[in-house]
């Protein structure tokens, strides 16, 4: 026997082709990996946002105060959402999620400007995301020198000196120090348990198709729904257990603000853990074998991570992005625990976080139900 045989060692080249091409879901991650993160990484992420909705409150009508709304327009960062009526509206939105930045116009502003008494306009971000408003807000004074130079003419030019006649006033609510770790702690607790909670389920009924128990399983009188829930409480459990360790962690180590109620950290937290699980049954259903089972964490976790707001501001994004990253749950995870813990958000406020959470647990575990119920046959 030759110590190398060119003959055996081609065979076990060809062997081993064989099996990636049997393997279907391994052939598709090789060439389906690469074209999701060019597509991710070169057209979906930007470090820049613009176009972020702005919502103006004016009790002040005037060229001027036309001219300001209009130039923040034109600069792209903003997107005029519309007027709304009082500063209480304006804080809600802010809130809500619904706009990013809210323009307050004084009543009395024009006449203060032209008697030189340097009065403010008031700008409001929602600064849970430091990355998300920092260049927005850095452009905010040049769209006010520019207005400057256009309206201050003729008898009105005598204003257009130092110090400015006006002043545009900053407030970054929700994290005045533009701290970064208070938007990526508790950012942490959705990546986290999507990545434990998913890997843990999707190897599940691998584990024991692979062991031979499944077919135990499917011998015993069991219906598909008592198979899904009975396998994702005890997994419920442990994903509470490390929202915890999260959650101490970012109250004592990190000292993120905890402004809302516990309770509703945890009741959030219990709806992303559900719809998340869910997701995990569904996937060790596809797969044949625990890899195939890791093979697809890794294919759901990668956009979950980029495309959810965690990593890079969600509304950097173009749409069809963020309309992928309004399907992902770790999306509607981040801005309830963010509206949460640095907001304060009640109920009503986390509405419109939650109900996508609740539809995607339903069409979820139909899916899995329905996957399962072909393992039976």
């Amino acid at each position: 026997m030759t110590l190398f045989s060119l003959a055996r060692w081609w065979g076990i080249v060809l062997k081993e082709f064989l099996q990636l091409r049997r393997d279907r879901i391994t052939f598709g991650m090789i060439i389906g990996l690469p074209i999701v993160q060019l597509a991710l990484f070169g057209f979906a992420i930007n470090a820049d946002p613009r176009h972020m909705p702005t919502a103006v409150v004016l009790h002040d009508h005037s060229e001027y105060t036309r001219s300001f709304v209009t130039a923040m327009r034109q600069s792209t960062y903003f997107d005029i959402a519309g007027s709304l009526d009082s500063e209480e509206a304006a804080r809600a939105a802010l809130a809500q999620g619904r706009v990013q930045f809210v323009l307050m116009v004084p009543p009395g502003f024009t006449r203060e400007l032209l008697r030189g008494e340097r009065p403010a306009l008031l700008i409001e971000a929602d600064a849970t995301d430091p990355a998300a408003t920092g260049m927005a807000l850095a452009a905010a004074g040049e769209i006010a020198q520019s207005v400057l130079r256009h309206d201050l003419r003729g008898p009105d030019s005598r204003l257009a000196g130092q110090p400015a006649p006006f002043e545009v006033r900053v407030h970054r609510l929700y994290n005045p120090e533009g701290n970064s770790q208070y938007n990526t702690v508790p950012g942490l607790m959705g990546v986290i348990l999507t990545m434990t909670m998913v890997m843990m389920t999707g190897l599940a009924m691998t584990r024991e198709r692979e062991r031979g128990t499944m077919e135990n399983l499917l011998a015993t009188p069991v219906r598909p729904i008592e198979v899904m829930t009975g396998k994702i409480i005890p997994y419920i459990a442990i994903g509470l257990i490390q929202a915890t360790i999260i959650l101490l962690a970012a109250r004592w180590v990190f000292h993120v603000p905890f402004t809302g109620s516990l309770v509703s950290i945890y009741c959030a937290a219990l709806l992303f853990i559900a719809a998340t699980l869910t997701v995990g049954i569904t996937l060790s259903s596809l797969a044949q074998n625990q890899l195939q089972a890791m093979q697809l964490t890794m294919f759901y976790f990668l956009p979950n991570i980029l495309l959810s707001g965690f990593m890079f501001p969600f509304r950097g994004m173009p749409q069809w992005a963020q309309y992928i990253g309004n399907v992902l749950p770790l999306t509607h995870f981040n801005r309830l625990i963010r509206g949460i813990l640095l907001k304060g958000n009640g109920w009503w406020d986390l509405w419109p976080s939650i109900w996508p959470l609740l539809l995607f647990t339903a069409v979820v575990m139909a899916i899995a139900v329905k996957f399962y119920r072909r393992t039976l046959d």
